[in-house]
C-alpha cells in the first residue's frame, strides 16, 4: 500500500493528460466529505459536507472542509456532484457557494430538495441545479459523469463514474448492498460490473464498515424489534433518529398505524425533511397517523419522532434528557427508542443522554440492547464482493477514520488489487498512464463555524476554551507607581471555576509582590514582561498547590 511518509510537500504541476484527486475532508473522520477531481485545468467536486463538533470543540457549531487549496481556483470548478442527502455530504454546500454562487449543483431529486432550504437560508438564489437519476450521463467540462443507483440509509443515493481521457474513476459515495431494501431500490451491481468490464482505473470506496465482517443486516430485519417495542410500551413512545432517515421514519409510521398510535414530528429538521420526503413521494404516510401537536392523543396513543440520536446538545432528545425542552416533558414509563448507530466520537454524548433519560424514568431501547438499527454502509463481505466485480487497477479508500481506511485497503489487497493508496485529507493522488500515486499534499485543516464567524476560530482558541471549562480562570491586577517603580495596589486576585475559597491565594500574594519587586529592582519596566513574571509565579503556585493549570490573565497597570 502506498503512503506519504514525508512532511507536507507542495504537489508538482499536474502532467498533461493526467487526473488528480484530493480530499479536503472525509479521510480520517466520519464527516465533512469532499473530494476534488482535476483534469485539464478544471475541477469537479464530489460532495461537500460538514462534521459535527464533539466535546473537544466547545462552542463550535459546525466543522467545514478546508477550501483553501482551491479557493484561488473557484472559477475552474465546473460542478458540485452530491451523492446523497446526508449532512456530512451536503451541509457545507452553501458555505462554498457563498464564495462563488453560480457553481452548478448536481444530485438526485431528494438530495437537491434537501439542499434547497440551506441555499435559501444563506440567500443563495441563483444557483444552477441539475436533477439526475440512475442511468443519466452528463458532461461537465472535461468530466463525463454517469450516475449509478446505490442503496443507503437515505433514498435516492447515487454512485458516480467520472470519465476523462486519463481514465475512469468510480466513487461509490455511501452505500451498502441490502438485497431487500424497504424502497425496492438495490445497489446496481450490473452497472458496477459493466464499468469494471470497460476498466475502472481508480475506485474510491466507502470505508465506514470495513472492519465489520460479513454483510450488513437488511433494514427489514429490524421491523420485528420495532414492533416489539410498540407492543410492550404502555405510555408514550419517543423515537430518535437522523432527520434524513426516511426509511426509519417510514417503519415508525407503519408501526404506529398498526398499533393505533399517532405520530408527531419533533425538531425543525425532522419536520422539514419529512415534509420534503412526503411531497416528493419518498415517504408514504398512512391516513390520519401524522398529527401537528404532541398532545393530539393520550400518551399511550402518541409517538414522537425526534432528532438527537447522536447526543447533540441542542437537539430535541438531549433537551428532553436535561429537562430543557419547552414542549416535551418525559414521564416515568415513557419509552425512548434510539433508532440509530453510533457515529464514532459521539459515544460519550450518547451515553450522557441515555443516562439522563433513564434517570427521568424512561425505558431506553438502543442498539446496545435490541436490534433497532442497522448500518447504511457496506461491511467487509460487501466490499470484497464489489472489488471482485469491479476489478479496479487502483483503489483509494474514502469516508472513514484512519482504521477504517486501512481495513478497507487490506480488503482490496486480498482481492488482488495491484495498487492501494491510503490517503488522508489533503493528500494528492495523480493518475498517470493508468497508475495512481501520492505525489504531495496540501496543508488541510479544520474550518470552524462559530456563530456568524467562519474560520476565525483557531485550535489555540479551542484550547483556551477547554482550559476555561476544565481548569478555571484567575485574574491578577497589580498597580505600579510609574515614577517610583513601587507597587501601590494589589496583587488583587479573582478566580472563577476554582472550587477553593479565595483565601487560598493569601499565601501567593506576597510571592507575586516579591517577584515583581525583584524584577523592578533589576530595571524591568515593560508591563508585558512584568505580566509574565506574575503569570509564572501564580502558575507555579496553582500547579503545586491546587493541582490544576487554570487560565491566568495578569494585568499590570502603571499609574
Amino acid at each position: 500500500m502506498s503512503h506519504l511518509h514525508l512532511d507536507l510537500t507542495t504537489p508538482p504541476p499536474l502532467p498533461e493528460g493526467a487526473l488528480r484527486v484530493f480530499a479536503l475532508g472525509g479521510l480520517g473522520e466520519i464527516g465533512r466529505n469532499m473530494t476534488v477531481f482535476e483534469y485539464g485545468g478544471k475541477l469537479l467536486i464530489v460532495d461537500c459536507g460538514v462534521l459535527f463538533p464533539d466535546e473537544h470543540h466547545p462552542g463550535v457549531d459546525l466543522i467545514l472542509p478546508d477550501f483553501q487549496p482551491i479557493r484561488h481556483r473557484l472559477d475552474d470548478v465546473v460542478a458540485i456532484v452530491l451523492t446523497h442527502g446526508h449532512e456530512d455530504h451536503i451541509g457545507a454546500v452553501p458555505y462554498l457557494l457563498r464564495e462563488r454562487g453560480d457553481i452548478p449543483v448536481v444530485g438526485s431529486e431528494l438530495t437537491l430538495a434537501l439542499v434547497a432550504p440551506k441555499l435559501k437560508e444563506h440567500r443563495l438564489k441563483e444557483v444552477p441545479r441539475h436533477v439526475v437519476q440512475e442511468g443519466d450521463t452528463l458532461q461537465f467540462g472535461p468530466f463525463g459523469t454517469e450516475f449509478v443507483a446505490v442503496n443507503h440509509s437515505i433514498p435516492d443515493a447515487l454512485a458516480v463514474a467520472i470519465t476523462t481521457p486519463a481514465g475512469v474513476a468510480l466513487h461509490t459515495g455511501d452505500f451498502k448492498m441490502d438485497q431487500l431494501p424497504l424502497d425496492g431500490r438495490i445497489t446496481d451491481l450490473r452497472a458496477f460490473a459493466r464499468l469494471g468490464e470497460a476498466g475502472v482505473d481508480l475506485f474510491l470506496t466507502d470505508s465506514t464498515n470495513a472492519e465489520v465482517p460479513g454483510f450488513t443486516t437488511p433494514e427489514r430485519d429490524i421491523t420485528p424489534a420495532i414492533d416489539a417495542v410498540f407492543a410492550r410500551s404502555e405510555k408514550r413512545i419517543i423515537v430518535a433518529s437522523f432527520a434524513s432517515h426516511v426509511h426509519r421514519v417510514q417503519q415508525v409510521l407503519d408501526m404506529a398505524a398498526k398499533h393505533g398510535r399517532k405520530v408527531a414530528y419533533v425538531g425543525r429538521s425532522m419536520v422539514r425533511n419529512m415534509q420534503i420526503a412526503r411531497e416528493l413521494g419518498y415517504l408514504h404516510v398512512p391516513d390520519g397517523v401524522v398529527v401537528d401537536k404532541i398532545d393530539a392523543a393520550p400518551p399511550e396513543k402518541m409517538v414522537l419522532m425526534s432528532t438527537g440520536s447522536q447526543g447533540e446538545p441542542m437537539a430535541a432528545l438531549s433537551r428532553m434528557a436535561n429537562k430543557s425542552h419547552q414542549q416535551v416533558e418525559l414521564e416515568p414509563g415513557d419509552t425512548v427508542l434510539m433508532a440509530s448507530s453510533v457515529i464514532p466520537g459521539n459515544e460519550n454524548s450518547i451515553s450522557r443522554v441515555i443516562d439522563g433519560l433513564t434517570k427521568l424514568g424512561a425505558n431506553v431501547v438502543h442498539k446496545g440492547n435490541a436490534l433497532v438499527h442497522v448500518s447504511g454502509h457496506a461491511s467487509a463481505g460487501e466490499l470484497l464482493y464489489c472489488y471482485n466485480i469491479v476489478q479496479p487497477t487502483n483503489v483509494m479508500p474514502v469516508h472513514g477514520e484512519i482504521r477504517h481506511l486501512h481495513a478497507n485497503g487490506a480488503l482490496a489487497r486480498k482481492t488482488g488489487v495491484p495498487n492501494v493508496l491510503l490517503a488522508e485529507d489533503g493528500y494528492v493522488i495523480d493518475l498517470v498512464d493508468g497508475h495512481a500515486s501520492i505525489t504531495g499534499a496540501f496543508d488541510c485543516g479544520y474550518v470552524y463555524v462559530d456563530g456568524s464567524s467562519i474560520g476565525d476560530i483557531s485550535d489555540s482558541d479551542l484550547k483556551d476554551r477547554r482550559v476555561l471549562g476544565e481548569e478555571g480562570f484567575i485574574s491578577v491586577v497589580v498597580v505600579i507607581d510609574s515614577s517610583t517603580g513601587k507597587i501601590v495596589s494589589g496583587p488583587e486576585i479573582h478566580a472563577r471555576g476554582i472550587a477553593e475559597d479565595d483565601s487560598v491565594f493569601d499565601a501567593v500574594r506576597p510571592k507575586i509582590a516579591g517577584a515583581l519587586e525583584d524584577a523592578l529592582a533589576d530595571g524591568t519596566r515593560d508591563t508585558a514582561q512584568l505580566q509574565q513574571v506574575v503569570r509564572r509565579t501564580l502558575g507555579s503556585f496553582a500547579g503545586r498547590t491546587l493541582r490544576r493549570r487554570p487560565m491566568i490573565v495578569p494585568i499590570v497597570i502603571e499609574a
